[in-house]
C-alpha cells in the first residue's frame, strides 16, 4: 500500500495537501501490512465496480481525509445499509482507520489512499455516490497558498458529476475565511443548492474539538445536488 500511486496521472499538480512524517505506532504499521489487503483499494485510472468491491448494490457514503477514521468508522457500524468509502494519504490515520475496522468487524468499509480528487476523476464511477463528506480540510490560510484548498471549481463539478440527484454534499471547517471560499464557490455551481443546517447533523471529531477550544468558529453547510435548475 502506497499513498501516491505509479500511475502516471499528472493533470493535477496541486495537492490540497503535504505528505508529513508522522508518528506510526506498531499496530498501525501492523495493520497497513496485514490488513490493507483485506480493506484497502489500490488507486487505478479506471472507475471501480462498487458492487463487485462491497459485493452487493447499496447506497455509498465517500468521505475525503478522514483522519484517525473514527467517524468514518461509526457512520460503517450505525449504517449497516451503506457503504462507506474513505480517502486519506497519512499512513497513521490510515493504519488507526484499519485496526477500528477490523474490531467492529465492518464489512461495509473501504480505503483509498490516494489524492482525494484524482479518486474522483478517475475512480469512482459517476451517479454513484449518496453524499460526499469533507471536514476539516486544511484551510491553507495563507493567499498564496489558496490554490491548494480542496474546494475549487473543478472539485464542485467533479461533485456533480459522482453524486447521483439529491446527493449530498456535507463540508465542515473551523477556519472562517475558507468558510466563505467554499461558500463564493459551491454558490457558483448551479447544480447545487444549500440546506438547512438540520441537515448537518453529525458526531464531532477531534480536529473540530481542537477548533471549538481555540474559540474558532464552525462553518458547515450541506449542499444538495439539484435535479433540474436551482430555484
Amino acid at each position: 500500500m502506497t499513498a501516491e500511486s505509479p500511475h502516471r496521472l499528472t493533470r493535477r499538480v496541486v495537492r490540497s495537501y503535504v505528505l508529513r512524517a508522522g508518528r506510526i505506532t506498531p499496530a498501525q504499521r501492523r495493520a497497513l501490512a496485514e490488513l490493507w489487503p483485506r480493506y484497502g483499494i489500490e488507486f487505478g485510472p479506471e472507475p471501480l465496480d462498487l458492487d463487485r468491491v462491497f459485493g452487493r448494490r447499496a447506497p455509498r457514503v465517500l468521505e475525503i481525509g478522514f483522519g484517525d477514521g473514527e467517524l468514518l468508522a461509526q457512520v460503517a457500524l450505525e449504517q449497516p445499509g451503506i457503504d462507506c468509502l474513505g480517502v486519506e494519504v497519512h499512513q497513521p490515520g490510515i493504519g488507526h482507520c484499519l485496526l477500528l475496522t477490523e474490531r467492529l468487524g465492518l464489512g461495509n468499509l473501504r480505503l483509498i489512499a490516494h489524492d482525494a480528487v484524482e479518486v474522483l476523476r478517475h475512480q469512482i464511477p459517476d451517479a454513484s455516490l449518496q453524499r460526499v463528506n469533507l471536514f476539516f480540510p486544511d484551510p491553507w490560510p495563507k493567499k498564496r497558498h489558496h490554490k491548494r484548498r480542496i474546494v475549487q471549481p473543478e472539485f464542485a463539478r467533479l461533485l456533480v458529476a459522482k453524486l447521483v440527484p439529491d446527493g449530498l454534499f456535507h463540508v465542515a471547517t473551523d477556519w472562517a475565511p475558507y468558510g466563505v471560499h467554499i461558500d463564493a464557490v459551491m454558490t457558483q455551481e448551479p447544480a447545487f443548492e444549500r440546506l438547512s443546517a438540520a441537515a448537518a447533523l453529525r458526531a464531532r471529531t477531534k480536529f473540530e474539538r481542537r477548533g471549538q477550544r481555540l474559540g474558532h468558529e464552525i462553518y458547515e453547510h450541506v449542499w444538495r445536488r439539484c435535479t433540474g435548475p436551482r430555484g
